[in-house]
């Protein structure tokens, strides 16, 4: 709160004491409510946060000082400095081995060992997939027994043991739909996930999470942003076991699913002490090994998402948008460059809003894009013509925000519309986006319908 004591006197100095309002820098509605809520937080980094109750309550500690004297708030602004201190100088927010490794990154780990078109030859051989393939984003129906047993293992009701077995069965049950309806690259639908960024979050170090600490997000939705307070790392394998476990029980290559460093990033309140870009590169390195170990457990197509990409564009254009690309960019890049060949790197977009900054979308090397699309004009795809975009990309053929299911003869047509714009053996065919809130029988009936599509294109193509 020194600082803004002397920017506040400062203001004074020049505009004079009747002219001068302290407030704070921006609105609070993106700020949660108060710390007093938070009983589990530790208390030494409680002590480094302050939630809207806490700002305003330092906003009238300013104005006092100046008005009164810092010596009328001395306790307040010492106890500040101490918090401070106590942030910049605590083990959990520095971490040396994350700083070593940072140092130790080359330009070669941000490149693939191939270009393209030696990884499609060596993924075609590995993989053996056929024209159009069907794959689905990652998650599919949540149901209310997994909440259930989610929340019943977050109390304690019940063992890991137990939970264990229950999240085995329910992968078990998504392989064998996903069996039934014939699709080519399987999920595991990500029963033991609560939150693409939290369960993440969750086993990073560098990381804390609240209780209460709910904010809006648009209209009456609300989200609990995890908080990076220091250096992030990787302390053990987040998704290995699972997507393991799945692909032992599966007749087809399984799809490893991570959230990218910079959805990580964004959709999580960042650390102000350092720059964005350093916390989007030590993201990049924790999920860099998860994408090896994922390789190494025999999960030879993992896909990385990136939804916020676009979000943390800034609205100029310009170096500073430059500048914010060029690091995205390569934290996706960094975060999945380390596996061979013949691995399959996917990453999804939650929009199709991508033609002022597709440069950006296509330096990320990625093997196959999926995109939100359905509910959009295919002649948005015409960028990737003029732009002679070389990889492979899945436009979503159908709306998953809606329990309305398409008929097989309205997906053939959007993929009708797309191959005016992309060669067939660039297409691949999957929904819009994760199936985590559609219920199962209109998930089974449009995924039956758009493997049929995918089916009827592949036989008329074949001869």
């Amino acid at each position: 709160m020194k600082n803004s004591v002397e920017i506040v006197e400062t203001a004074i100095q020049k505009l004079g004491k009747e002219r001068v309002i302290v407030g704070t820098s921006s609105s609070l509605l993106h700020t949660p409510h108060t710390l007093e809520s938070e009983k589990n937080l530790d208390a030494e980094v409680k002590d480094w946060f302050a939630f809207a109750c806490e700002k305003a309550k330092e906003v009238a500690v300013i104005a006092k000082a100046v008005t009164e004297g810092p010596a009328s708030v001395k306790a307040e602004l010492d106890a500040n400095a101490k918090s401070m201190q106590s942030r910049a100088t605590s083990k959990r927010t520095n971490n040396p081995e994350v700083k070593k490794r940072q140092e130790a990154v080359s330009k070669a780990m941000y490149e693939r060992k191939s270009g393209f078109p030696t990884r499609y030859a060596a993924q075609k051989t590995h993989l053996s997939l056929p024209m159009f393939p069907t794959t689905t984003i990652g998650s599919f129906p949540q149901t209310k027994d997994i909440r259930i047993m989610r929340n019943k293992f977050t109390k304690g009701e019940i063992t890991p043991k137990e939970y264990e077995e229950f999240i085995e069965k329910e992968i078990r049950d998504v392989i064998a739909i996903q069996e039934e309806l014939q699709l080519d690259v399987y999920v595991h639908g990500e029963p033991e996930r609560n939150d693409m960024v939290q369960y993440f979050g969750e086993r990073l170090d560098g990381y804390v999470f609240t209780t209460h600490a709910w904010v809006q997000s648009y209209g009456s939705r609300c989200v609990r942003p995890p908080i990076i307070v220091g250096d992030v790392s990787r302390p053990a394998p987040m998704t290995v076991k699972e997507s393991k476990y799945a692909a032992s029980v599966s007749k087809k290559p399984m799809k490893g699913m991570l959230t990218g460093p910079i959805t990580c990033l964004r959709w999580s309140f960042p650390r102000d002490d350092v720059h964005q870009s350093v916390q989007a590169q030590q993201l990049a390195l924790a999920l860099r090994d998860e994408v090896v170990d994922l390789e190494k457990a025999g999960i030879y197509v993992i896909q990385v998402d990136e939804p916020a990409l676009r979000e943390g564009l800034p609205l100029r254009a310009g170096s500073e948008r430059e500048k914010y690309l060029s690091w995205a960019v390569d934290s996706f890049k960094l975060s999945t460059a380390g596996v061979e060949d013949s691995t399959q790197i996917h990453s999804h977009f939650c929009y199709s809003e991508f033609q002022d900054f597709f440069h950006a979308i296509a330096a990320l090397d990625a093997d196959v894009l999926s995109i939100e699309n359905s509910k959009s004009d295919a002649k948005l795809l015409k960028v990737f013509i003029d732009e002679a975009y070389p990889r492979h990309i899945g436009p979503g053929v159908y709306d998953i925000h809606s329990p309305r299911v398409p008929s097989e003869q309205e997906i053939k047509d959007r993929i009708s519309e797309m191959l005016q714009y992309l060669k067939p053996d660039q297409l691949w065919i999957n929904p819009d986006c994760g199936l985590k809130t559609r219920q199962w029988k209109e998930t089974k009936a449009a995924l039956s319908n758009m493997v049929a599509a995918a089916q009827a294109y592949r036989q008329q193509h074949s001869k």
